[in-house]
């Protein structure tokens, strides 16, 4: 069962009771990720992410690793468009332990310019690295052209121009206007009892009190389609085919989800993959994947393979989508692809550190858990024709691509 409390300071809080768990997972969901910094200090989010560890009034960075991790846990985080993470695993029993130093982190964090300078170059070292794989960097470029004119389109890392630019005031600022109640969730999945846990929050997070400003986003504004081809003199050529779709409360997410899975899902029977890989050999990877934000989102379908294959594949995958919008599938074929999905989810739910993060995205994002009961409820309701009409959104007007090679 899992308990919903609000704070007195208004705090939201997601607490799973887990009787039989021998980890505890434990964490701090906020609402700010790189579309949130300022124009002129890209990399800002990210930076923090990485920087909020580096000591507080009363701990030097190695007391804050070591909290965790000298009883067999992790402390770690993560940066994407909209959101941040800071969460700690540790052996079941010890909620008291991460909860304070969670609270401590956001609410104490110095960021020692000795400790910036260092992991600045650790930053900049994680940018030239990535920027060294196109089969990753791709992703940045095409959401750079998909969003144009937004704050969605820099890459989440930074430059690194930008990254030198960022100070101790830099953070500190960020903390102070995102990092606030209002702004975030804690999520707690332990043993312990959920007055106990209560009791803990208010405890360590209920002085914090920093005012939520009102949010400064903007919705991206339209773009033009592009079909951008770049020669890096690579061996393999990697494209990215898609386009720009509705945000993560818009009731089609859906039937959006159903058709991703069944074009382009993790599983070998999905449809492109059988038709560019174990038909025709064309292809090493293809997947297809939706990246919803709160006011807008992608659809991509990524495959790599050599140059002078892309417009075949290009072809084929333009088939595939033609073929779920010009005809509603039969309700046999449907319930396949329904049944597939439902299954997959139940089995990610195993991952229980996912899952916990899951209900406290949930919370911050849509004021309620959908947990796996709500997830396969909602995507038992959706009818061929819904799929359909998706198909029909995605193929009414030429997609993007964006290949490089």
């Amino acid at each position: 069962m899992i308990n919903i409390f609000t704070l007195s300071n208004g705090l939201r809080a997601a607490v799973k009771t887990a009787p039989e768990s021998h980890v505890s997972y434990i964490g701090v969901a906020i609402n700010a990720g790189s579309r949130d910094e300022p124009a002129d200090r890209q990399g800002l989010a990210h930076f923090v992410e990485h920087t909020i560890f580096k000591g507080t009034s009363t701990r030097r960075s190695w007391h804050i690793s070591n909290r965790m991790e000298s009883v067999g846990g992790e402390l770690n985080a993560y940066t994407s468009k909209e959101e941040t993470l800071i969460y700690t695993n540790a052996p079941a029993g010890m909620p008291e332990r991460a909860l304070e130093l969670l609270a401590d982190i956001i609410a104490d964090s110095r960021f020692p310019a000795k400790e910036l300078e260092m992991e600045r170059e650790v930053v900049k070292d994680e940018i030239n690295s990535y920027l060294d794989s196109p089969a990753d960097s791709i992703f940045d470029e095409f959401e750079e052209a998909a969003y144009a004119g937004s704050a969605l389109a820099h890459n989440i890392l930074g430059s690194p121009e930008s990254v030198d630019s960022l100070t101790s005031e830099d953070c500190r600022r960020f903390i102070d206007r995102y990092y606030t109640p209002g702004n975030m969730v804690v999520y707690v999945a332990d043993p312990s009892s959920p007055e106990k846990i209560l009791r803990l929050l208010e405890k360590y997070f209920g002085s914090l009190h920093f005012p939520t400003s009102p949010s400064n986003r903007l919705a991206p504004p339209p773009t033009a389609g592009f079909d951008i081809v770049s020669d890096r003199k690579g061996h393999q050529a990697h494209t990215i085919v898609g386009r720009r779709i509705f945000g993560r409360n818009d009731s089609r997410r859906f039937p959006l989800f159903l058709l991703n899975n069944y074009l382009g899902g993790p599983c070998m029977n999905s449809r492109l993959n059988r038709e560019l890989r174990e038909k025709r050999g064309l292809v090493y990877t293809v997947d297809s994947n939706v990246a919803l934000l709160s006011d807008a989102g992608l659809m991509q379908i990524y495959f790599g393979c050599d140059a002078a294959d892309v417009n075949k594949c290009l072809g084929i995958i333009r088939r595939e989508l033609l073929k779920l919008a010009d005809s509603t599938l039969s309700h046999r074929a449907f319930e396949a692809i329904v049944n597939q999905y439902c299954g997959q989810l139940l089995v990610s739910s195993d991952n229980k550190e996912n899952m916990s993060m899951s209900m406290a995205k949930s919370l911050m994002y849509y004021g309620e858990i959908h947990d796996i009961e709500t997830m396969t409820s909602r995507l038992r309701e959706v009818t061929p024709a819904q799929l359909r009409d998706v198909a029909e959104m995605l193929v009414n007007s030429p997609l993007c691509r964006l290949t490089i090679h």
